[in-house]
């Protein structure tokens, strides 16, 4: 990802944040926020962000998953597809 033309300073921010929140919501690219020439925080439309926690989220599931199968918490498949029968017929009951 290439930040040359998406790097603002804070005072630009500060004057222009009504234009900025709307380029990115426009064009799905984050800006990054400068502080006396370092970068200090990123601006980015609320979209986007929900993806990568989400793509964050899932793997994080992934990775524990590989933790449990390495430390050998595993269960035979019938007894994971009897539990997931069991959890969906409960909610069945519940509606």
């Amino acid at each position: 990802m290439k930040f040359k033309h998406d790097i603002k300073p804070i005072t630009y921010m500060k004057k222009h944040s009504k234009e900025l929140v709307a380029e990115v919501n426009r064009n799905q690219r984050p800006i990054v926020i400068t502080q006396n020439g370092e970068a200090r925080a990123v601006l980015q439309d609320i979209d986007t962000y929900e993806k990568i926690q989400s793509t964050f989220a899932l793997l994080k599931l992934i990775a524990q998953g590989e933790n449990s199968f390495v430390k050998g918490k595993t269960s035979p498949d019938e007894k994971v597809w009897a539990k997931i029968d069991r959890d969906i017929a409960a909610i069945n009951t519940q509606k």
